[in-house]
């Protein structure tokens, strides 16, 4: 597990925005300045995030020490200190314990969604760890070794499990998952198969079909009496499509 870095160490960042409202799991609603980092570990065949995960989109983005993260986390949320919720890519491959260092310390609160791939040590300064294991439909294969390492990390951080149902197979393998770790809170939501390219977020958004989906997921869970699940929606989905910095 990799410690905090020097804080003179600069992370990639895709985008800083908000403040907006979490658009789902255990934070849905609340307000929150999110920290987009770049690079990602995974590439996962639906991915709705492409210009933070792929490569060829590395020169958009831009090398930031801490103090500017938060400078900027600063500007936008007018210094009244909210959430900070840090996504990407694959937020765990930066090195961000000095950002949350330096917002808890302001008062600042700090959320991570992360597929559970990478395993950091300032996990435990965290104030909602979400993992994020990928189900089949991915085409990502979890290794659940490091899985537990991140769990492990974290410590005493609340975490909570987030998986993504596209169809029968997620399902039941999100059943299996839920039966390994029965002492986390999960949250399933229905997956967006119409994500943006990643030049265009006015890409239309299939919400009927999306919509279709989660009535699924919840007659599934209801008729399986699987009542310790929580099932929610993409909500930022629903009110802004496919659209950034919301």
């Amino acid at each position: 597990m990799g410690g905090i870095p020097t804080v003179s160490e600069a992370i990639r960042i895709s985008e800083i925005f908000g403040p907006t409202i979490q658009g789902e799991g255990a934070l849905i609603g609340e307000p929150t300045v999110f920290v987009r980092t770049g690079g990602c570990d995974y590439r996962c065949s639906w991915c709705d995030s492409l210009h933070a995960v792929d490569a060829e989109y590395r020169a958009t983005w831009a090398p930031m020490p801490p103090g500017e993260v938060m400078a900027d986390v600063a500007r936008l949320s007018g210094d009244r200190p909210l959430m900070v919720t840090l996504s990407g890519g694959n937020p765990a491959i930066q090195p961000l314990g000095p950002v949350i260092e330096m917002g808890k310390a302001k008062g600042y609160r700090f959320a991570m969604e992360t597929q559970g791939s990478v395993a950091r040590d300032w996990f435990a300064a965290l104030d909602m760890l979400v993992l994020s294991p990928k189900p089949p439909s991915s085409g990502m294969t979890v290794d659940w070794a490091v899985f537990e390492d991140c769990l492990t990390a974290a410590q005493n951080a609340p975490t909570v499990l987030k998986i993504v149902i596209f169809d029968e197979t997620d399902y039941l393998w999100a059943r299996d998952v839920a039966a390994r770790y029965p002492a986390l809170q999960l949250y399933l939501q229905p997956g967006n198969h119409t994500p943006p390219p990643p030049e265009d977020d006015s890409a239309v958004v299939d919400q009927d079909g999306i919509d279709a989906r989660m009535r699924w997921l919840v007659d599934r869970v209801v008729a399986d009496g699987w009542f310790a699940a929580k099932v929610l929606p993409q909500l930022h989905v629903m009110l802004w499509g496919n659209k950034r910095g919301v």
